[in-house]
């Protein structure tokens, strides 16, 4: 009875929580030079959703072009980033029984920025970073996870020393690469690494949308695996668990959706690391709590973020450097406070 009324109390919160990235939207929309209210906001939301499914051809003011074109398209990306993020070390803070643990630990974050820089410095693949970036974030994740494979078992540490050492390796060619690119070509590398949503467009939303939603739902499927996969693997393996296949499939999962993440935005830390810690300390180390709630709250967080990366100040700060400065001193306090049932 406890139980069911421990329940129904929490229901309302999450509920709020589910609906804050929309919240969220609708309000940054609005903020900018150009400042427009949230009622007008919504009004221009729902004229453009009426005239696609009615297919009426209305006037666009500036009003609309402005919310439509540069503010929406950026938003809503950085609501999907934030969500990837967060559920990708949501996932493999998980599976590797470490809170410590976020997105980037298996090389993803240097073998994108590689990539990258490859795109900018001597246009490899018709200069396309987003592609680039996301191929060698996967190349880096096959490297560690091939690396630390041994006699067909993957032992955690293993596979985490491979991917500093894959980190490493994908950092000094970069830097290899930053060296031989003239000064512009260099000052566009070291942006992008820093991260920006700037350039965000309907069409890259279209591209990564479908994947990171489909790692999204398969991952909220298999979360009560993650629950038996943190336990130690001879305990999984006494509950019918295939550890090394479940390991792989989702850590392949989580891998694709920061890979896809990173593409379009570039390097974004603290992200995947403080928000599951949150949501551990304030609602449960459940999986099947963590996974949606992180994918919320990493969304909101996102959002918040490049609100104040755009309009702080007169000019835009790289969303990596803000997200830093807002994440580690939140993060020292709640390790410092950290009780030892967060992993219970």
């Amino acid at each position: 009875m406890i139980a069911y009324k421990h329940l129904l109390i929490r229901i309302p919160i999450f509920g709020l929580i589910f609906l804050l990235p929309f919240i969220l939207a609708v309000i940054s929309a609005g903020i900018g030079y150009l400042k427009i209210s949230p009622e007008d906001v919504a009004k221009s939301i729902l004229k453009q959703i009426n005239s696609m499914i009615f297919g009426l051809n209305e006037e666009m003011s500036t009003a609309d072009v402005v919310i439509f074109q540069i503010r929406l398209p950026r938003i809503v990306l950085a609501g999907i980033v934030g969500c990837s993020l967060a559920v990708s070390g949501a996932v493999l803070q998980s599976l590797f029984k470490n809170p410590l643990v976020e997105p980037y630990i298996l090389g993803i974050s240097s073998g994108a920025a590689f990539g990258a820089a490859l795109a900018i410095g001597f246009g490899f693949l018709g200069g396309s970073v987003q592609l680039l970036a996301f191929i060698f974030g996967i190349i880096s994740v096959f490297l560690a996870y091939s690396m630390a494979k041994v006699g067909g078992e993957v032992p955690v540490v293993n596979l985490v020393l491979a991917g500093i050492i894959v980190s490493a390796l994908f950092t000094a060619l970069t830097s290899l690469v930053k060296f031989f690119v003239d000064p512009h070509q260099l000052a566009g590398i070291v942006y992008w690494i820093m991260g920006s949503f700037s350039y965000a467009t309907w069409s890259n939303i279209a591209i990564v949308t479908p994947p990171i939603l489909i790692c999204l739902l398969l991952i909220t499927a298999m979360s009560w695996r993650l629950n038996v996969l943190s336990l130690s693997d001879e305990e999984a393996k006494a509950l019918g668990v295939n550890v090394n296949r479940d390991r792989f499939t989702v850590l392949c999962l989580a891998t694709l959706m920061t890979s896809c993440a990173v593409s379009v935005s570039g390097i974004i830390g603290w992200v995947g690391l403080l928000i599951p810690h949150i949501v551990r300390l304030a609602f449960s180390s459940d999986n099947r709590v963590v996974i949606p709630v992180s994918a919320s709250l990493g969304a909101s967080f996102m959002i918040l973020a490049d609100d104040i990366a755009r309009s702080a100040f007169s000019f835009e700060l790289p969303i990596s450097v803000l997200t830093t400065v807002l994440g580690a001193p939140v993060f020292m306090i709640l390790v410092r406070k950290r009780a030892r049932r967060v992993w219970s």
